[in-house]
């Protein structure tokens, strides 16, 4: 049964959550912090110091109304004042949904997203594929770990001989040469918490101190020091990911487009980058000369210019909502960096295991290949999914608050804009579901958050293994959480 609210109240409900918890966890700007002219705030001269600015998160219209419909929360639609379903109400809700044959083998949990409780479970203590449900782990960690004023700065230092340059990769593989106006993230337009740093005005602020310091012709130079191990992974492909390096311009893909299409990659991502700020440095009147070599920087360099991503809560939402790979990776070193490991698959992984079982979720036979999930290696039980979630949406864990905001909202936004439609059959659920996808060959996840009929937040993942069409798995899987949205299951 519905509480009053009806299922528009339920729908803003769904984005109000996020949103108004997003909020608490702003951080502010700290206090003498210098600014480059243009730029973000910056830190000390160290190309790797990143600092914050203060900010609400807003991530476009969607979560603006979110904000607006925060009455809704507290008036009408509190989760932890509505009934908690009741395993057997649910089973009987769920019905034959659970029995579909597109799904396969299906795992899957139900859990309280107010006190992180199962209520309903198949198989959800066994690891299995997770496929892209895997950026969930990836983001809980980074989130742990990586101190929420964190910018991600991309550098240009003096080398260590006269004339000499050096591009600093800082892990930012957002960096673009596109204009503002033409970059679409989720399918809305970023605004200036959101806007990746521009290789522009990185050639422009280099430019410019070079002219002042009587400099108009140089030798470019890049450094790619911050990561260790391979920069491919044999399970990877150039369609969906670049090599992972901490320098590459619009995430090493061969044209620039927009951060929701995975056109093919450049073999080589921080030689594109490094090439790209010559041309943009020849164009701002500096001669450069020769072909860019990857080399380490000096220590204590002087700074020439720099740009910064923004923070890695940004990045965060960024890569859940478009499901971003590449993005995946670089927020995965990230994490291995802020606990002291390698800045590689295996290090990030270990980092990323050790966190999780430090906030208590159960990482008994979990397996992580990677950060992004495009490894058919990489195992989570399904009630680890909604473990997770269940820290993100805990007054314990506030700085994990992006794993919720960053969810797409089903038939709205990111990787669910064209999912829980009325051709499916789930088009009730539409509005009231956040979660996260995942897809491989044979392989379809969807873990995330829905609004029951009674107003209360549930949250879930569903995980299968399957032969029929992906199409039809896909559909299958959103009735079930369609069931859920409509149940008053007391």
């Amino acid at each position: 049964m519905d509480t009053g609210v009806g299922r528009v109240g339920r729908a803003l409900l769904a984005a109000a959550v996020g949103a108004a918890l997003a909020v608490a966890g702003t951080t502010a700007l700290p206090a003498g912090a210098a600014q480059l002219p243009g730029a973000r705030s910056q830190g000390p001269a160290h190309p790797d110091v990143r600092q914050a600015r203060d900010d609400v998160p807003d991530a476009g219209g969607a979560r603006r109304a979110a904000l607006d419909a925060g009455p809704v929360l507290a008036a009408t639609a509190d989760a932890a004042g509505s009934p908690v379903p009741g395993a057997e109400a649910l089973r009987q809700a769920l019905g034959d949904s659970v029995r579909d044959p597109s799904l396969g083998s299906l795992n899957m949990a139900v859990a309280d997203a107010v006190t992180g409780t199962l209520l309903y479970g198949a198989g959800e203590t066994e690891p299995v594929t997770p496929a892209s449900t895997t950026k969930l782990a990836t983001a809980v960690a980074a989130l742990a770990l990586v101190p929420p004023a964190t910018r991600l700065a991309t550098t240009v230092v003096r080398g260590d001989r006269p004339g000499t340059v050096v591009m600093v990769g800082g892990g930012d593989p957002t960096l673009t040469v596109l204009p503002a106006d033409q970059i679409r993230i989720g399918g809305a337009p970023v605004d200036d918490d959101t806007a990746p740093a521009s290789l522009a005005d990185l050639a422009a602020r280099t430019a410019a101190a070079l002219k002042a310091a009587g400099t108009t012709a140089v030798h470019l130079d890049y450094d790619t020091s911050m990561y260790s191990g391979p920069l491919l992974h044999p399970e990877h492909d150039a369609m969906n990911i670049a090599a992972v390096t901490p320098l590459m311009v619009d995430e090493g893909r061969v044209a620039p487009l927009s951060p929701d299409e995975a056109p093919a990659r450049v073999y080589d991502p921080a030689g594109q980058a490094a090439n790209a700020l010559a041309d943009r440095l020849r164009a701002a009147g500096i001669t450069v000369d020769g072909t860019p070599a990857q080399v380490t920087a000096p220590a204590g360099a002087a700074v020439l210019g720099r740009v910064f991503s923004p923070t890695v809560p940004r990045l965060i939402e960024r890569m859940l909502t478009t499901s971003d790979n590449t993005l995946a990776e670089a927020v995965a070193r990230q994490a291995a960096i802020a606990a002291h490991r390698p800045a590689s698959f295996e290090g990030a992984a270990a980092a990323t295991l050790a966190t999780l079982a430090g906030l208590g979720v159960p990482t008994a036979g979990m397996v992580l290949a990677d950060g992004s999930g495009l490894s058919k290696t990489d195992r989570i039980p399904a009630l680890a999914l909604t473990e997770l979630l269940a820290r993100a949406a805990s007054p314990a864990h506030p700085e994990l608050r992006p794993v919720l905001t960053g969810l797409p909202v089903a038939g709205f936004t990111g990787t669910l804009v064209n999912r829980f439609g009325e051709r499916s059959g789930a088009g009730q659920a539409a509005g009231l579901v956040r979660a996260k996808t995942g897809t491989l060959s044979g392989v379809n996840t969807l873990a995330g958050t829905v609004v029951d009929a009674d107003g209360r937040v549930l949250t879930f993942a569903l995980m299968t293994r399957t032969g029929a069409y992906p199409g039809s798995a896909r559909d299958a899987v959103d009735r079930i959480v369609a069931r859920l949205a409509s149940c008053g299951c007391r």
